[in-house]
């Protein structure tokens, strides 16, 4: 009993602590010690009992983050029991988590990577074929004999892979990841690729979101690229700003429908560009007509065009004004987006060449 007692009394709040440091929440990477997240920590006679405020009670991890804590105190010697209560932390302590990013480095990949070009697509509103948009803007460029790569930053809801009819995990390289290659030669990295299975839910909170797209651009070897397509997520979130701070993004595609709704919400994704100072190439209208199959009508399924509109409102140019076409959505549901061939799409990527240029 006496050496026990020896042990026990070696079994400090500050041992403690210094073991609770190599427990990192994931989303935030960093430890909970760090966080603020360890509270009212005592140790008495070989029991150890401390609060967990959690930023949120509802985080998925949090069952996670509280067992790798357990067993990091049950590892160390004279440990009898451990008790954690948990508790959600005020705006207060939240707020200075906020305040305080983490700088990541690059990965070990990056150095390897020469991108000439970064090229975001953004929507601000879901439901306007963004993300075949930036498909087909890879599949254009790759035409064009431009070495193309896709990052698919849509991390909550990827569907690049499924366009390009990639299924297998890409594989790991001696400095990072390989991105998976199409049949014509486009790189593609997207969450999906890494999930056991695609219709797998990926249930996660902003920074680890951002922690994400970060290391696909700096832990994936894209080797040498003239254009990287970046396919953002709807909206004006974590997953846009971490591409517009972390990525040298050389210019944004905006992409509305015709409701003026799409309009309205296009806007914002402006200017959020605008306050970033990320230049914006120009504005596709996406579905703005279907043509009749026996007239050869154009039909405004959508109502009228608000493209000329928006675009002068924002003061750029209207790129390009895509039809609602049954060919392409057949050939993204089998995976053949390569295959698809239009008019429209080889002036849009002329259009874009263009603006580059001038961006350069």
């Amino acid at each position: 009993m006496k050496r026990e007692v020896g042990v026990w009394t070696m079994l400090t709040v500050e041992a403690v602590r210094n073991a609770l440091a190599q427990v990192v929440d994931p989303e935030l990477g960093r430890d909970i010690v760090e966080l603020g997240m360890v509270q009212d920590l005592k140790v008495e006679d070989g029991t150890v009992s401390f609060t967990l405020a959690l930023t949120t009670l509802a985080c998925p991890l949090r069952e996670s983050i509280v067992e790798q804590a357990r067993r990091a105190i049950l590892a160390m010697d004279g440990v009898r029991d451990v008790q954690i209560s948990l508790r959600e932390m005020t705006p207060e302590e939240r707020a200075r988590i906020w305040q305080q990013p983490r700088q990541q480095e690059p990965g070990a990949a990056a150095r390897f990577n020469h991108i000439d070009r970064v090229l975001a697509v953004m929507s601000g509103k879901g439901g306007v074929g963004k993300s075949s948009l930036a498909a087909l803007l890879a599949v254009g460029l790759r035409r064009q004999g431009k070495r193309v790569g896709v990052l698919d930053a849509d991390i909550t809801g990827p569907s690049i892979p499924r366009m390009f009819g990639l299924r297998e995990p890409p594989p790991l390289g001696p400095v990072g990841i390989l991105p998976a290659e199409t049949p014509t030669g486009i790189r593609v990295m997207s969450i999906n690729l890494l999930l056991p299975d695609e219709d797998e839910a990926v249930i996660w909170r902003g920074p680890l979101i951002s922690g994400a797209i970060q290391q696909f651009w700096g832990d994936v070897l894209w080797g040498d690229l003239d254009v990287l397509v970046v396919d953002l997520p709807p909206g004006t979130s974590d997953a846009a700003l971490t591409v517009m701070q972390s990525l040298p993004v050389n210019g944004i595609l905006l992409v509305t429908s015709p409701q003026d709704l799409a309009g309205m919400v296009v806007r914002k994704a402006a200017r959020m560009a605008e306050h970033m100072g990320v230049p914006i190439l120009g504005l596709v209208e996406n579905m703005a007509y279907a043509i009749c199959p026996k007239c050869g009508e154009q039909i405004e399924v959508f109502g009228p065009s608000q493209a000329v509109h928006t675009a002068a409102l924002l003061g750029i140019p209207v790129l390009a004004r895509l039809p609602l076409d049954p060919k392409l959505a057949r050939l993204c549901d089998d995976g053949q987006v390569e295959q698809y061939t239009s008019g429209d799409l080889d002036a849009l990527t002329e259009a874009v060449l263009r603006r580059v240029k001038r961006e350069k």
